[in-house]
């Protein structure tokens, strides 16, 4: 089941949605002769890093897709070792996202998660709610077919139903910005069900990068790629970007 359809936060600053699909970090462990576990750990630290550099690059909302639906069929141990490092971020993060005014919504199934997370999900939200620097949202149990599915069957009675109605069925939250950009690291070219309905229009980004290795400077290139494009979402007249931050 999708979390329920949270309302519009008026405190959010305006900013491009960026997507990332924050791949390579077995790889990245492997090449270095350590555990994969290891190399998630160090994508959590990739993580921080981004979020902290986000905001002053022109990022409003970031969604990170973090453990997808067809990632239960990964080893146990893996998948452990994952639930185990999601239990720590929710743990140890909330206090500096709420401080740094991150708001942070995790998106996806919730029921099928271990004993436990979901709450701490709850209160990480709760905590963070009133963030208005950057919308944090961390995709985990997550498939955008299944979102959309989801949708469907909540709209089957609505009457007039519109774009904006069904895209809030479908993200769980009313009034959320489109996805602008969706970045994948580590050479992968796919999106591998990832915000299907709102990267309908999204510009993609593909970059040879490991996300353990992913740093402010590779955001800042992905973005400088994103604003040299023209977006004419099916017209003939370019349509402007978000301008870029002001250093």
């Amino acid at each position: 089941m999708q979390s329920r359809l949270q309302p519009e936060s008026p405190a959010l600053v305006d900013g491009l949605h960026v997507g990332v699909i924050m791949d390579g970090n077995g790889r990245w462990a492997t090449r270095k002769g350590l555990s994969r576990l290891r190399g998630h750990e160090a994508g959590v630290e990739a993580i921080r890093r981004i979020v902290e550099a986000a905001p002053d690059q022109g990022v409003g909302t970031l969604t990170l897709y973090a453990f997808s639906s067809d990632n239960w069929r990964r080893p146990r141990a893996e998948v452990t070792g994952l639930m185990a490092l999601l239990r720590v971020y929710l743990a140890s993060e909330v206090e500096a996202l709420a401080r740094n005014g991150v708001r942070l919504t995790v998106i996806g199934r919730r029921d099928r998660l271990p004993g436990g997370i979901a709450d701490a999900i709850g209160r990480a939200e709760a905590a963070t709610r009133d963030g208005r620097t950057l919308h944090l949202r961390i995709a985990v149990d997550y498939s955008a077919r299944d979102a959309i599915l989801s949708a469907a069957a909540k709209a089957r009675d609505i009457e007039g139903l519109t774009r904006e109605t069904f895209s809030g069925l479908v993200t769980g939250e009313a009034g959320l910005r489109d996805v602008d950009l969706i970045i994948r690291t580590s050479g992968e070219q796919r999106l591998s069900d990832f915000l299907l309905w709102e990267g309908a229009y999204a510009e993609l980004h593909f970059t040879q990068r490991m996300w353990p290795d992913f740093d402010a400077e590779d955001l800042a290139q992905a973005l400088a790629s994103f604003r040299g494009r023209e977006r004419r979402f099916g017209g003939l007249e370019a349509v402007p970007l978000a301008p870029a931050p002001i250093a």
